[in-house]
């Protein structure tokens, strides 16, 4: 399966924005997850096993628990992909920076022009 068919799915999209918070125990992900898009707890462990058998996600045994973490092998790949469109947004990002450096520097001149008349 490709990065994107694995990602394009909401709530294997949400998972990995959990795991990228740290390890967690399935059963933490599932309250979530369930919480989140009311699927059942089969449903939750087939999203974690598509997202650990594309290597996704790692899940190692802790007694009766299995703890997820996320593995960024797979992002760098899409991330890789990425590349060539990032011109695309680079510029917009760059742009919006140069704007709000503008803001708050007329934010701080008027706030320095106010102190200065409130000195008079």
């Amino acid at each position: 399966m490709h990065a994107f068919d694995v990602l394009g799915d909401p709530v294997r999209r949400r998972i990995v924005e959990l795991l990228a918070g740290g390890e967690q125990a399935a059963g933490d992900v599932g309250s979530v997850i369930q919480r989140e898009f009311g699927i059942s707890q089969p449903a939750v462990s087939q999203h974690l096993k598509v997202l650990r058998e594309n290597g996704f996600a790692t899940v190692r045994a802790d007694g009766a628990r299995r703890l997820y973490a996320v593995d960024a092998a797979p992002l760098r790949e899409v991330d890789r992909w990425l590349e060539p469109y990032r011109c695309f947004w680079d510029l917009k990002l760059d742009a919006l920076a140069t704007e709000v450096a503008r803001g708050k520097r007329a934010r701080r001149a008027t706030s320095t022009n106010e102190q200065e008349g409130d000195k008079r």
